[in-house]
């Protein structure tokens, strides 16, 4: 009773003020400013309900969509536990789909997600093409985007709130460097094989430009073999064996892989043809599994450039930020290093994945 009574009282505070200020309207003809127009009251029960239904938005866990783009690699299944341990840990709901490597389904994840009415969607893309037309859907539907992992080509950058992943870029970059320097003392060409990862991807562009441009100013180094091995063990080990299949004199002296999963599938290549991985032809690799710094410890593998799979915690945080209402940068980065033979013992114990 005692809470009908101060709705009642309220209420008639509201009819009261609206009154009071009706009286203050006149024409503009003698002077006076002429107030606004008076907006219709609200609904009594709106007025009542208010806070109580504030506090239970302001309870009620995020629902988080997330389109991972495949479980390819060891780096990837890695990605995939983060985010689902974070979101644990967070109070967050999360409704994850596997694209299996189809841009097609991570389509479909989405629209499932719009349709679910979740609070964030998060994608890892397949590709970086092909993204405008779905992005716009979900502004459309009102629904905030997280990228992840790898970015997206899109000329409206507003169609998501920010990036989350690496610097592919600055990975091909630091790997170029460590061969450049492991080289510095080979004299005449040095044949480098290179590894590519999934056609179009972000990695694999990024890897690959990054690598290139930091051969530009060394006309010795050269890449005289390149071929797409789909970021998968299997295919490092086939796109490998074809490499080995020409002349002697044409195999390669380096190989860069854009993944660890390609290196090691190439290192089992390299010994099926007679030869030792890390001393006949020099390894570097991306990702930094713990596998590829086995490979190190057991000097197949020279050196592994380091991106970080352990996204989930950024990614939690981005969400609680976006349902907070505050602003993110456009772009988030995680620290990242590269790691020599000569140090992956003394780090291999220290790897999450």
């Amino acid at each position: 009773m005692r809470t009908v009574k101060k709705c009642l009282v309220v209420l008639l505070g509201i009819v009261l003020t609206l009154m009071l200020l009706g009286g203050c309207t006149g024409g503009g003809n003698n002077g006076r400013p002429q107030a606004l127009p008076i907006p219709e009251p609200s609904p009594p029960a709106l007025t009542v309900l208010l806070p109580s239904t504030a506090e239970t938005a302001a309870d009620k866990p995020a629902r988080l969509g997330f389109s991972q783009l495949g479980s390819e690699s060891t780096w990837r299944e890695a990605n995939t536990a983060s985010i689902r341990e974070a979101a644990e840990e967070a109070g967050i709901t999360l409704l994850l789909k596997n694209a299996e490597q189809d841009q097609q389904k991570q389509f479909e994840a989405i629209r499932s997600f719009i349709r679910s009415g979740v609070d964030v969607i998060a994608i890892a893309p397949v590709v970086q093409t092909g993204w405008e037309p779905i992005l716009l859907e979900i502004k459309q539907a009102g629904i905030p985007v997280i990228i992840l992992d790898r970015s997206v080509n899109v000329p409206d950058s507003s169609l998501y709130v920010t990036f989350i992943g690496s610097d592919f870029y600055e990975e091909g970059v630091k790997a170029a460097k460590y061969v450049r320097d492991k080289m510095r003392h080979h004299n005449g060409e040095i044949r480098i094989a290179e590894l590519q990862g999934t056609v179009g991807s972000t990695p694999s562009i990024d890897r690959g430009r990054g690598f290139r441009k930091m051969l530009d100013d060394q006309p010795n180094l050269q890449i005289t073999l390149s071929a797409p091995a789909d970021f998968t063990r299997s295919g490092g080990h086939e796109v490998m064996k074809t490499f080995l299949q020409q002349p002697k004199e044409q195999w390669p002296q380096v190989l860069y892989s854009h993944n660890d999963d390609m290196a090691i599938g190439a290192v089992e290549a390299i010994k099926e043809a007679g030869l030792v991985p890390g001393e006949d032809i020099i390894i570097v690799s991306v990702d930094g599994t713990r596998r590829a710094f086995e490979q190190m410890v057991a000097g197949s593998i020279n050196a592994v450039v380091e991106c970080n799979p352990l996204l989930g915690p950024l990614l939690t945080q981005a969400v609680k930020e976006i349902m907070a209402g505050r602003t993110l940068p456009k772009r988030m980065v995680t620290p990242e290093d590269i790691y020599t033979r000569e140090l992956a013992a003394m780090e291999i114990n220290n790897r999450k994945y």
